[in-house]
């Protein structure tokens, strides 16, 4: 077993078993996608750690890999069928899409930076998940042109409420993401009902913020 495999196996015996994370379909992708491809080759030695990874930077926007444990119990909670089309927010250089492209029929993703999305194609083609569709899009903006989707997954945090995404929902479709509205942040399911959107916390979590998905500053005087 190579040194990578045996990480990957360990990661998901001691990080994402120990989570409660059941979904065997879910098991099996995490044990099947290499973390590391979507890792920048002077971090791979993280690639199974649980911990964030940042993967690129514009400026003061950074993307990262959030914590595998964190991405699984999501994924679990959001109840991926075999026929769902799902939308992967801010997906940096491609790992959780390349998880969803397991689980999911069709998967669409953003990335706001126009060179990790790029990097993101290349890693998710080398993975096996090169039918994901990538597309550059600011965060709070989603997929649109793609819309409706059964499923809507924030790879990783948003300090408000992202009205637009919630439209971007079928009806009883889910969408999943740490929300930091307030302290401490939570995991938290919201589900789209005919009339209204449910929301459910599913476990504490501090992810990094998307870019896009910040608070606005309030200034005083």
């Amino acid at each position: 077993m190579s040194e990578m495999l045996a990480a990957r196996q360990n990661m998901v015996d001691c990080q994402i078993r120990p989570s409660d994370v059941t979904d065997l379909r879910l098991i099996d992708t995490m044990l099947a996608v290499p973390r590391e491809v979507f890792v920048p080759q002077d971090r791979r030695a993280l690639s199974y750690l649980d911990q964030d990874i940042e993967v690129g930077a514009a400026g003061d926007r950074k993307a990262f890999l959030i914590k595998p444990a964190v991405l699984a119990r999501m994924l679990q909670a959001a109840t991926i069928a075999p026929t769902d089309r799902v939308l992967v927010v801010g997906c940096a250089s491609g790992y959780a899409a390349a998880v969803v492209a397991g689980l999911a029929k069709h998967v669409f993703a953003t990335e706001s930076n126009p060179d990790i999305a790029a990097a993101a194609r290349t890693a998710l083609a080398q993975a096996g998940a090169g039918h994901v569709d990538v597309a550059v899009a600011d965060a709070a903006a989603g997929r649109p042109d793609a819309a409706p989707f059964d499923v809507i997954v924030l790879d990783g945090a948003t300090e408000v409420v992202p009205d637009k995404l919630y439209r971007q929902l079928r009806r009883g479709g889910r969408l999943v993401g740490v929300f930091a509205l307030s302290t401490p942040p939570r995991a938290t399911l919201v589900t789209r009902s005919p009339t209204d959107y449910g929301n459910r916390t599913l476990f504490d979590a501090t992810e990094p913020v998307l870019p896009g998905l910040e608070r606005v500053p309030v200034f005083t005087f």
